[in-house]
């Protein structure tokens, strides 16, 4: 029953829902509440908004998907395929994802701010080597991120707020999320010249000079093997004298691992650069991603390693990392880390990985050579054998935009408009239609 306004035994609480029913009751919504309500009509907060282009690389394949015909061929985007065109999953990957999925005891708790321990050791040791004397030392630290990508970006977080110098060199050309990535890190993007279109070969004269004129104590970018997107490495002598000068110069190396053993088929002859670079005493920066060498694409497993001077150094560095990663993403994700665990520690499942890393490697070193030979039997005029002597997923062709442009409208050929082809997603079923569309747009394209 509803008690009086003078009930003076009623409990607070029940006076309150009183007082509440009551102002209820007596205020009927007004012409003012009622616009309130947005109109479904009315302008987005957004409206100003322009439409963003498409990403220069996975706009590739958003166009290559809505091409209907079935001789099309998307050599835009870094991912291997099969003989028969299809993605590939490991078998080696498979079996550790089974081991993992039958293990009753795992959880799904958070990992740790750096990541899964043994991960972060294991990875280390895979690109620094077994045997390198700063891990023995204890004088590098190792952050798990989120493949490549995040790995770069928390390296480069890292140096804009802790470095002495924030502007950053890389080569040209480059991977196109290179200067994206580290001018919002907050650091001053520059460049080096890499490449020379006149050779499709490495303009090393132009490298060391720019390299030279930098200034004392800058970052320079440095792929570790099978630059992107070129496939035009440095010989071992050029490393050498690169490690020489960057070192004379107090340049700080920060390497982009992104194909270690899937250039050469072997994983310590890709590491070597950057063991030169870790034999010298010297500091470095190394970013890892296992998209390519073990077919991890979408799983986003990568690691930070930061070569320090000292061990105490290098603690101080990690707490400095964490406050880094903590505010971005918190903690990395526990499954692909598992995975990459489970095969680097296991030495069977370890010698499985590289017998199937070698077959991928030399699956496109000898889609390089039909290549080559396809264009040789058509005739097509130039020079083709930077074909060949390029490494790596990728194949820096020296087409033009509008060749680029003429293979896709005439043979259903996709890539990035500088010329930049996958040679992981050709086939021998597929060269030849390659090597036509190109013969064609050399001779009728100029």
């Amino acid at each position: 029953m509803m008690m009086s306004k003078g009930d003076i035994s009623a409990s607070p609480t029940d006076r309150r829902l009183t007082t509440l029913a009551t102002h209820l009751q007596s205020s009927p919504m007004d012409s003012a509440d009622q616009s309130l309500h947005v109109s479904p009509t009315s302008a987005s907060v957004f409206h100003h908004l322009v439409q963003a282009p498409e990403d220069p690389i996975l706009g590739v394949t958003v166009a290559y998907n809505k091409d209907p015909s079935r001789v099309k061929l998307n050599l835009g985007v870094g991912a291997y395929r099969t003989e028969e065109g299809k993605p590939l999953v490991l078998n080696v990957v498979r079996k550790a994802e089974q081991m993992l999925v039958n293990d009753s005891s795992r959880v799904k708790e958070y990992l740790p701010i750096v990541g899964l321990a043994d991960f972060n050791k294991l990875s280390a040791k895979l690109i620094l080597g077994a045997d390198s004397p700063a891990i023995r030392e204890n004088r590098v630290t190792t952050v798990q991120c989120l493949s490549g990508t995040g790995s770069l970006r928390v390296g480069g977080e890292f140096l804009a707020r802790h470095y002495h110098q924030r502007t950053i060199y890389i080569p040209v050309p480059t991977w196109g999320n290179h200067p994206k990535v580290f001018g919002l890190a907050g650091l001053s993007v520059k460049t080096y010249r890499y490449y020379d279109p006149a050779t499709r070969g490495l303009d090393f004269q132009g490298l060391v000079e720019d390299l030279g004129s930098a200034p004392s104590g800058a970052i320079v970018l440095l792929h570790a093997c099978a630059h992107n997107p070129t496939g035009v490495d440095p010989t071992t002598q050029q490393w050498e004298q690169i490690r020489k000068l960057m070192r004379s110069k107090a340049l700080l190396p920060f390497f982009d691992s992104a194909y270690q053993g899937f250039a050469s088929g072997n994983l310590d002859s890709d590491a070597q650069p950057v063991r030169m670079f870790v034999a010298d005493g010297g500091e470095c920066l190394v970013a890892q991603s296992y998209a390519k060498n073990l077919g991890l694409y979408g799983e986003r497993v990568g690691a930070l390693s930061i070569v320090c001077r000292t061990a105490d150094v290098a603690g101080r560095v990690e707490s400095q990392l964490k406050l880094v990663i903590r505010p971005m993403y918190s903690n990395p994700p526990i499954h692909g880390a598992s995975i990459v665990g489970t095969i680097l520690k296991d030495s069977s499942m370890f010698q499985e990985w590289t017998i199937e890393l070698k077959t991928m490697a030399d699956r496109i070193i000898s889609m390089r050579h039909q290549l080559l030979d396809a264009l040789h039997a058509r005739g097509t005029p130039g020079d083709w054998s930077h074909i060949i002597k390029q490494i790596g997923m990728f194949t820096f062709t020296g087409l033009n935009s509008e060749q680029v442009a003429f293979m896709t409208k005439e043979y259903h050929i996709y890539m990035t408009s500088d010329g930049r082809i996958s040679m992981a997603g050709l086939s021998t079923k597929t060269v030849p239609h390659l090597a036509d569309a190109m013969h064609a747009a050399v001779t009728k394209m100029g």
